[in-house]
């Protein structure tokens, strides 16, 4: 019998709903140089398995913000690490109802090669920008419906940072 209720006990105790657990910000994930002004961020696709995969550095609907100062230069480290689907990413401009595919870049250069198709499991680009002009915006999944479905984290090009941080921020949609 103790051996039936320390088994059950376990199983209530591992029966977390995943809604429940909250992603931690990893501090390694942003580096920067402010006597050179360049950031440097890992944005990491399908990093756990939050919104079946449909992630940013396990954040989804805005949960995550990237500060830069403007004029700074930005290089993000894309890397697929879901196992199953391809993912993309670029900026674009805040807007509702998100877009269900890729669309033209709020910044020149901001975005990953094969925006509709997807870099495959395990594949990886470097976007390259110069951050400006200020503003909000989306760092969004290009794949036909990842985006529209939460694959997005937010930028802001900030005319008061002094240097570049991550923000957790709560969801309240593309707005």
């Amino acid at each position: 019998m103790f051996r039936l209720a320390l088994a059950l006990s376990l199983v209530c105790s591992l029966a977390v709903p995943v809604g429940a657990q909250q992603q931690q910000v990893d501090s390694n994930w942003l580096n920067f140089d402010p006597a050179a002004k360049t950031a440097k961020f890992q944005l990491i696709a399908g990093l756990t398995g939050l919104n079946g995969a449909l992630n940013f550095n396990g954040f989804r609907d805005g949960e995550l913000t990237l500060v830069i100062p403007v004029g700074w230069k930005a290089e993000i480290a894309f890397k697929n690490h879901d196992g199953m689907l391809p993912h993309s990413a670029e900026v674009i401009k805040p807007q509702t109802p998100l877009p269900t595919q890729p669309v033209s870049p709020a910044i020149p250069r901001a975005f990953t090669l094969k925006l509709a198709e997807g870099l495959p499991p395990q594949g990886s680009d470097v976007i390259r920008f110069a951050a400006q002009p200020a503003g909000e915006y989306l760092i969004f999944c290009g794949v036909p419906g990842h985006g529209a479905a939460g694959m997005w984290i937010r930028l802001r090009v900030s005319e008061t940072a002094k240097t570049p941080a991550l923000l957790l921020t709560p969801s309240t949609g593309a707005k």
